[in-house]
């Protein structure tokens, strides 16, 4: 590792290089960040106490983070490129160039290992070569979005994302029928329409000539989503909003609530015809992304507040959370018995479900498991093509 420089001029000059450095390794994590992004970060870096690592970290990410969802890759790479070689209180180390690149540890997401590599050589142009005829057995292969399905959200490189989002976009999303407490005149329905029959007999003097016939009518229910933005479910959160933005811009029908300290209504904001837009617009009106969960305290002002706008004719209800609740789960309990009650169906979406040894151990997921119809796995593209196929799958 090389000394750090006396000269206070090359010490800065070191750290806006490394700061430049840092905003390139962003970008290549999938951030849209622009060379006027590097600008505002070394001018915000020029304000603060770079000697304080809270400081310099929130300097940085004021800067560079424009989405709440980008927040969780921001974190990874800070402490993988901001490293501290010579002791956890020592601000020295960030004015050293990056010298090693070390092996990233594995709590590191496979974008930020991926833009980590420094990006390859370029070949020293010449005169064009005829490249060489391939033959290549395409015969027990598999193609990339074969691949891509079964790959976790949180592990998917910047190219994968793009890729999984357009494949969320083309999903087919049905939901099956339910039948209503409403008739319509039907020719070959079930049941007598025995109103109608009198009204047409004592129109013909009393004579009774045919039976009039009627049917049940039947129509999608509405599709209500309570989903968790903490810190623990920014990516998994963000693939199932943009699973519901498919699913309300096809039916024009549903509601969707963002909740981690408090509930949020974003169903406006969701309707937008352009995904990106929604969402973003989404992160303008929620201020306590990537925070605490209060599951207990957001189901009780759902079912004391929207309850009953939103979950007429049988509405079904998806919980997105991994029901980690630092409060009273008893609470919990109490409120997702009475949302239950309230709705056609309650699906819990849970992406700690793709551990194999996942066990119900926790207070809130304990409780939060006996208290819904369904408990399902929310973590890649196929839990989310078993969630289409769930909800048109009529109840019996």
């Amino acid at each position: 590792m090389p000394p750090v420089a006396d000269d206070p001029a090359s010490a800065g000059a070191s750290l806006v290089r490394n700061v430049a450095h840092f905003t390139r390794l962003l970008r290549r994590a999938g951030l849209a960040l622009g060379p006027g992004a590097a600008l505002d970060a070394v001018r915000a870096v020029a304000a603060v106490d770079v000697f304080v690592r809270d400081q310099f970290y929130w300097a940085l990410h004021a800067t560079l983070i424009r989405r709440h969802e980008d927040h969780a890759t921001f974190d990874q790479a800070f402490r993988l490129f901001w490293r501290d070689p010579m002791g956890a209180e020592s601000a020295l180390a960030m004015l050293l160039p990056q010298v090693r690149v070390p092996a990233p540890p594995r709590t590191i997401s496979r974008r930020v290992s991926e833009a980590w590599r420094p990006p390859p050589a370029r070949a020293a142009p010449g005169p064009p070569t005829q490249p060489p005829d391939l033959e290549i057995e395409a015969f027990l292969t598999a193609s990339s979005d074969e691949l891509l399905r079964t790959r976790d959200f949180d592990q998917m490189t910047a190219a994968e994302l793009r890729r999984a989002r357009e494949l969320v976009h083309m999903l087919e999303l049905p939901v099956a029928p339910v039948r209503t407490r409403r008739w319509r005149p039907d020719r070959i329905g079930g049941r007598i329409d025995r109103a109608r029959a009198i009204r047409l007999a004592l129109r013909r003097g009393g004579h009774l000539l045919d039976l009039p016939r009627r049917a049940a009518i039947t129509r999608p229910p509405a599709v209500v989503a309570l989903c968790d933005i903490s810190g623990s479910m920014g990516r998994y959160t963000e693939m199932v909003l943009r699973f519901l933005h498919a699913l309300i811009a096809a039916r024009r029908e549903g509601s969707v609530f963002l909740f981690a300290t408090r509930l949020s209504n974003v169903t406006r904001a969701l309707r937008d015809h352009d995904v990106d837009v929604g969402l973003a617009r989404c992160g303008a009106q929620v201020t306590d992304w990537s925070g605490g969960t209060r599951l207990g305290e957001s189901l009780r002002q759902f079912n004391r507040s929207w309850a009953r706008r939103v979950l007429g004719s049988g509405a079904i209800v998806l919980l997105v959370t991994d029901g980690l609740e630092r409060e009273d789960p008893a609470l919990v309990e109490l409120e997702a018995k009475r949302l239950r009650r309230s709705c056609r169906r309650l699906i819990w979406l849970n992406p700690l479900l793709r551990y194999d040894g996942f066990e119900p151990l926790a207070g809130g997921v304990r409780v939060l498991a006996n208290s819904v119809d369904e408990h399902r796995k929310v973590h890649d593209l196929v839990s989310l093509e078993a969630l289409a196929h769930a909800l048109s799958r009529p109840l019996r």
